[in-house]
């Protein structure tokens, strides 16, 4: 047996993590409400350490054109719950770039291109969420 073949089935054996991040499903209010997203400020290399730190818990129809200024470009991991959108611009005043999130788990918004050179990690400044 080739010595490659114990670590191809090893990365074959590793499923694909969301790290810390919650299920979409699973964005509620204690009340059971429904929540449109959550925004977390904190990222890591590491899938399991993201998806932490503060939050910011998004009601459908949140319709943000200037986040408020602790939030302002801070946002580094985020989930959008099943059938709904999560809009964001890089500029406040809804200007700049903009890119749509549907639902699913973003643990590390550095692998999302802004551009050329950039990325969506700590680029937020604006954003609408629909439900």
């Amino acid at each position: 047996m080739s010595p490659l073949c114990p670590l191809l089935l090893a990365l074959v054996a590793v499923p694909c993590a969301l790290g810390a991040c919650p299920v979409p499903s699973d964005l509620k209010r204690e009340d059971g409400t429904r929540m449109c997203a959550k925004l977390y400020d904190k990222s890591d290399p590491y899938y399991e350490n993201c998806c932490s730190g503060a939050e910011l818990s998004l009601e459908p129809g949140t319709d943000l054109p200037y986040l408020p200024s602790n939030w302002a470009n801070t946002a580094s991991s985020l989930v959008v719950a099943p059938r709904c959108e999560l809009t964001v611009w890089s500029l406040p005043g809804k200007r700049g770039k903009t890119r749509k999130f549907s639902a699913g788990a973003y643990p590390r918004l550095e692998e999302y291109r802004k551009g050329i050179f950039g990325d969506w990690a700590n680029s937020i400044s604006a954003l609408y969420c629909r439900c």
